[in-house]
């Protein structure tokens, strides 16, 4: 139980990671040690796909030409297995996001691993860069 003297923290979570079917596949995937993690604080689900307008399900994507500070910079794209350019998705939802953590007091953000937009390694993701570029702590989860 937190105590009023204690400071609740507050995280922005991939909101697949616990539970909420806005996977790609829209398959229900949650990370145990995400949620675990999670305990104790308050969390605001994101999913950064959806705010960048794309449906679930939807075709996967992976970022073509660099990573996700290229695509930031005009030098990469993020184009579906399918061959369609949903760059200007990806750039819309990482923008979302960031308006969510900057209206907040935000910990830290806790992002799915190997995601064109959370990812953090092997090749970090558009939201993940955008964060990261604007100080934020990450974390990535499986």
């Amino acid at each position: 139980m937190i105590t009023s003297s204690q400071k609740i923290e507050i995280f922005l979570v991939s909101a697949c990671l616990i539970g909420m079917k806005t996977r790609y596949d829209g398959c229900l995937k949650p990370s145990d040690n995400c949620i675990k993690e999670l305990r104790q604080t308050i969390w605001i689900p994101v999913c950064p796909e959806q705010l960048g307008g794309l449906p679930t399900p939807r075709a996967p994507a992976d970022i073509v030409g660099g990573d996700g500070h290229d695509v930031l910079a005009g030098r990469a794209k993020v184009i579906t297995r399918d061959g369609r350019d949903v760059t200007e998705n990806f750039l819309a939802g990482a923008g979302q996001v960031l308006t969510v953590a900057k209206a907040q007091q935000i910990s830290g953000v806790y992002l799915k691993a190997r995601s064109p937009s959370c990812g953090l390694i092997p090749v970090i993701g558009v939201t993940a860069a955008l964060l990261q570029q604007e100080g934020f702590n990450l974390k990535e989860f499986e």
